[in-house]
């Protein structure tokens, strides 16, 4: 500071003097100008998030007004921090229990697209393959920003919750919810890994029988109890097969995801299986494993309690 007043006090001219008030003011006029530029281009800037598709969903503004079309979209909307922007979704979207008042403008079968409409979101949360096929085109033909969910694995659920987070702007509720259900993951595949196997069979359906394919989550869950699904070499995701089947493949533990008290009752009368024989049938809590939801780590707990326990009766250590 000392060397500019000094040159300040021996330049007297009159030519000097503009250039010398140019040279202190200039850059402070140019400062704020650059800084009301920037301003302005973080205030336009936009959010961009690329979807289990690939797409890239761009909003102007963290979006205030959303719709989830699926129930475990809703449960991940809550788990992002963006609940009290949730403003209608689909039949049986009622966890957690405030979810119970959004609007419905839809269910598995079909979509209400004038109400979707109406409601002016501007954002949907949709679910690829729980979307009727018809409607996928439509719906994107609103013109409001889609973000489409396919998760593919357990992990991908949590990148789910961490990207809701970044369209709601609710990052800072989603950052620490992902991180938690990280760890949470990792320590249930440790306690479990190395184990000795346990032939699980889990029945999706009753009549027709169903159980889960290689590509369901489910079957990821199961592997990661230290479990083995004696299907997983199918490619679909509930493959229909036969009792016959099951009862070659001789599975330790038999589980549903089932309301109904009773949907595992019709195996007690094989006792050549090895599940019935040791009284290995086990329902699980149907609104955590198998929705895929926030609580999906509740659900694969349990799962691994019930196949830990199965080990434990066969003597397998």
């Amino acid at each position: 500071m000392s060397g500019v007043r000094q040159t300040a006090g021996h330049d007297q001219s009159p030519a000097a003097r503009p250039l010398r008030r140019m040279r202190i003011t200039t850059p402070g006029w140019l400062l704020g100008a650059l800084l009301c530029v920037g301003l302005l281009r973080v205030a336009q800037a936009d959010i961009s998030v690329r979807d289990d598709t690939g797409q890239l969903v761009r909003l102007a503004h963290p979006a205030r007004r959303i719709i989830a079309l699926s129930p475990q979209l809703v449960e991940l909307s809550y788990a992002a921090g963006a609940g009290s922007k949730l403003i209608a979704t689909v039949q049986h979207a009622d966890a957690p229990p405030a979810a119970r008042r959004l609007r419905r403008v839809g269910d598995a079968f079909a979509l209400n697209l004038e109400a979707i409409a109406s409601l002016k979101p501007d954002l949907i949360l949709a679910w690829k393959s729980g979307t009727p096929p018809r409607q996928i085109d439509t719906l994107q033909r609103l013109g409001i920003p889609v973000y489409w969910s396919q998760t593919d694995s357990l992990q991908a659920i949590a990148s789910t919750v961490q990207r809701i987070g970044e369209l709601a702007g609710t990052e800072t509720v989603a950052r620490p919810w992902v991180r938690d259900f990280n760890a949470r993951m990792a320590a249930l595949r440790a306690r479990y890994a190395g184990l000795a196997p346990v032939r699980v069979f889990y029945q999706v359906w009753g009549d027709p029988l169903m159980t889960v394919g290689g590509p369901q989550l489910i079957n990821q869950a199961i592997d990661l109890c230290g479990g083995v699904n004696p299907f997983a070499a199918l490619p679909l995701l509930a493959p229909s097969i036969s009792r016959e089947a099951v009862i070659a493949a001789d599975p330790q533990l038999i589980v549903a995801a089932s309301p109904n008290a009773d949907a595992l009752d019709a195996w007690t009368r094989d006792s050549e299986v090895s599940a019935v024989r040791h009284g290995q049938l086990v329902l699980l809590n149907p609104h955590q494993l198998p929705r895929m939801g926030a609580q999906v780590l509740d659900g694969v707990a349990q799962l691994c309690a019930a196949i830990a326990r199965t080990r434990g009766i066969d003597g397998r250590r």
